[in-house]
Formats: structure tokens, sequence, C-alpha cells
């Protein structure tokens, strides 16, 4: 344990040695993705990607390895008991901080399929990692605004299309989703700018959600509704790394999504885009609760 160090040499090293960790990587990674995309052979890209993610699973595991050496975290975690690396899971928590995903990766990574978030079109250039998005069939999409619909309605109905195409590659192997349905972090600011009926979150997004449950209707039956708490208060990335975050309490809640949603026209059905809805802000409404209780406890 080196938690002695000072939180800024902490810090340093360990973003340091999570660089020489994606540097010795990212080779093997690239030549394996190269191998994935001109070789149009299904279960040759199924092997491909099987490599790949195990590829994402060591370098999660060294990061993970490297937060144990490095820092002193007390991990109040709960629900970790039925998961299954075999099984299709959606994932939606609560968003704080830049910490949560480290922090949701340190718990989750081996028990159920490597994360997978959808990601702005523009991320695919951060380099090395938009490389290893791609590689990783991480989905890029291109939200369009009610505006620009508005502007052009020949775009409607292509943002349910690229999503369909970016799942349809999950069908041979297990994947998790990840999507946080707050849409962005929380803050005070923020919170009161939407007037949001919750004490500790912001309005949720059902529409990015409803997206996923519709293409992958036939995969995804199970979502794990996490919960995160910073007892101490929460902190950025960096105080991650630097080991400042001393206490995290993460809570998993295992649900079946109801048949209703699965394969739903969310689009075009008002009924179902209703009851959706409605389904969603009572998921939000527990969970608002349930972060009392963490906190409290």
């Amino acid at each position: 344990m080196l938690d002695f160090l000072p939180a800024p040499l902490k810090g340093t090293l360990a973003a340091l040695l999570i660089l020489a960790n994606t540097l010795a990587l990212f080779p093997i990674l690239l030549v394996v993705a190269i191998v994935k995309l001109v070789i149009p052979v299904t279960g040759v890209r199924t092997a491909c990607t099987v490599v790949l993610n195990k590829i994402a699973w060591i370098w999660i595991g060294f990061n993970n390895c490297l937060m144990d050496l490095l820092h002193k975290v007390e991990w109040d975690v709960r629900g970790l008991e039925a998961l299954n690396k075999h099984q299709w899971y959606f994932v939606t928590c609560n968003h704080q901080s830049w910490a949560d995903i480290p922090a949701i990766q340190y718990v989750l990574n081996n028990r159920i399929p490597l994360l997978k978030f959808f990601l702005k079109k523009q991320l695919i250039w951060v380099p090395f990692l938009g490389i290893a998005w791609w590689a990783l069939d991480f989905p890029f999409m291109h939200r369009h605004t009610k505006e620009q619909l508005a502007r052009r309605p020949e775009l409607k109905g292509k943002d349910m299309a690229a999503t369909q195409a970016a799942c349809e590659k999950f069908r041979y192997t297990p994947v998790t989703i990840f999507n946080f349905m707050e849409g962005t972090r929380f803050t005070e600011a923020k919170h009161q700018r939407q007037r949001s009926p919750y004490n500790n979150l912001l309005k949720p997004r059902a529409g990015g959600t409803a997206f996923v449950f519709q293409a992958m209707g036939e995969m995804i039956h199970t979502m794990l509704d996490v919960t995160i708490v910073y007892p101490d208060g929460k902190a950025g990335f960096w105080d991650y790394l630097c080991g400042r975050i001393r206490r995290i309490v993460i809570d998993v809640q295992t649900k079946e999504i109801p048949e209703q949603f699965l394969g739903m026209d969310y689009q075009n059905d008002r009924a179902i885009r209703t009851d959706f809805q409605r389904w969603v802000s009572q998921l939000w409404a527990e969970k608002d609760v349930r972060i009392d209780a963490l906190k409290d406890s």
C-alpha cells in the first residue's frame, strides 16, 4: 500500500501508469481490430470481439489493482451476488462525477460482460481511446435535436436506425450497455434550472434507454439499477486518482425489464411512450429515496 504518499504524487503516478498500461495494450488491440475489420466472417469477428473484450478487461483490471496499491478506499458494495458474465445487461446509474465510471468498472469488471457506452460521434477522434472504443464496438451516435428535426424532417428515424445498426453487433457476444439516464453530471445549478422533482437527481431522459430496449429487446431482459453515493461528498476524477475519495457506496438492484418495453416502438406509439416514461419516473423516485437511505446509513 502506497497510500502514505502525497495525494498529487499518487495522482501523477496513477495517471502515468494508466498511460503506460494503455500504450502497452494498444498495439495488440489494434492488430486484432484490423483482423476483425478485414475478415468479414461472423465466426472470426466473434472470436476477435472476445479477444478485444479480454484486452479491455485486462486494462481495467490493471487500473483497479493500481487503485488498490496506491489508495485506501472503504468500499460498501451491495447486490453483486446473482450477476453473470454470460448474460446481456442494461445498466444505468445516477451521475455525480467523472469518478463514477472507474468506480463502477472497479465493482463490475469481470462480474458481467464488458460495459459499453453510447458515445458522441466526435469522440472517435480522441487519441488512442477513440480507436479503442471503435475496435470494441462502442456505439458512436449522432443525436438529432428537436430543432434539427424540425428543419430537416428526413432525419427522423435516423437515430433509431443508427442504434439498431450499432446494437446488431452485440447479437453474438454477451454485452452490457451502460447509460447515464440523467445525461449529465448532477450539480445544484442544473438541479435548480431543471426544477427537478427529486432531491438527489436530475430528471431522467427516457429516450436513449428506450432506443436500446427497442433495438435489443431480443437480447436484453435484465437491468442493473446502480446507485452510487460518496458519503464524504462527491469529487472528480483527479481526486479519485489522488486517493482523496475515501468511501464509496454502490448499491446494485437487479430488475427484469417489463415485457411490453422490449422491442417497443417508442417514437410512434404514444401510449407505450407514456407508459415507459411513467416507469422511468418511478425508478427515479425509488432511486432518490434509496440515495437518502444510503447517505443516512
